[in-house]
């Protein structure tokens, strides 16, 4: 089981929880003595373990692309992938590929990861991939062009980062349609409202405000973490493909999320801002 964002928050107790159940883990980490912190978190928690570590960025596509290559080299087979990384922006940030960081770091990194390493999904005889998504997916929209999104005129940290979600959910809905006949699933999540270091400390005063307003009622990294490891591990989840859960079970997202043209178009334009191709 690979768990991308591994090094701390859902994406740890997943790994923590998944190891316990005795799962073979690869964490994904970007910062290297965080990954040694949670390798050792992981082990502590179920002696035993020997995850694997790897590092990348997912800010960078070509760190993603080298991220893929190990993963294609060492590796026979992945039973599950789980697309945990994800960031609230800060101010605009244009990454050294040209890409606003939010969109690349939760869409397009997940996007290009999840297709490099399709084949070693595909050799397993039951895989799942699953995808964190948000309930913010109800304000965001599908921006046509990468001009758009990175002009400062119209840049929003928080329209950004409900676009990013909304990505999330379409892209696992058109995966799901194009894996239909293989053994591999596709589902995405809503974790809860979780307190965790997700929020920017360069974020505006407003996603900051918000945050705080919203804490006495978040839920822990523990209780976010449960439909991510319900999905990842259950019988039960063995079958489904292409909902949106909460609580380890599908729940409504929006009509937007549910356009099949809407996911074909997030496609194309994910596949024009990666250089992947059709699968």
């Amino acid at each position: 089981m690979l768990i991308t964002g591994a090094s701390g928050g859902i994406g740890l107790v997943t790994a923590r929880e998944l190891a316990r159940r005795g799962a073979h883990l690869v964490l994904v980490c970007r910062n290297p003595d965080r990954a040694a912190g949670a390798r050792a978190a992981v082990q502590f928690a179920a002696p035993g373990a020997q995850p694997d570590v790897l590092l990348c960025d997912f800010s960078l596509l070509a760190n993603v692309r080298e991220l893929a290559a190990e993963i294609n080299q060492r590796y026979e087979k992945l039973d599950v992938l789980i697309n945990n990384v994800g960031i609230v922006p800060g101010p605009l940030t244009i990454t050294s590929e040209g890409h606003e960081l939010s969109w690349v770091t939760n869409h397009l990194a997940p996007f290009l990861l999840t297709n490099l390493i399709l084949p070693k999904l595909t050799a397993a005889e039951q895989a799942r991939i699953i995808t964190l998504a948000s309930e913010a997916h109800w304000l965001g929209e599908i921006e046509a062009s990468q001009e758009v999104r990175n002009d400062p005129e119209k840049y929003s940290a928080l329209t950004a980062y409900c676009d990013s979600k909304l990505a999330n959910i379409l892209f696992t809905n058109e995966l799901a349609h194009r894996l239909d006949l293989t053994g591999v699933t596709a589902n995405c999540l809503h974790p809860g409202i979780v307190d965790t270091g997700l929020v920017n400390p360069n974020s505006s005063r407003l996603i900051k405000a918000l945050w705080w307003l919203a804490r006495p009622f978040m839920i822990t990294p523990e209780q976010g973490a449960q439909t991510s490891i319900y999905l990842a591990s259950s019988p039960e989840a063995a079958q489904v493909s292409g909902q949106y859960f909460k609580k380890n079970k599908p729940g409504r997202c929006s009509s937007r999320a549910q356009n099949r043209a809407e996911a074909s178009r997030l496609w194309r334009i994910s596949e024009e801002e990666t250089g992947v191709g059709q699968l």
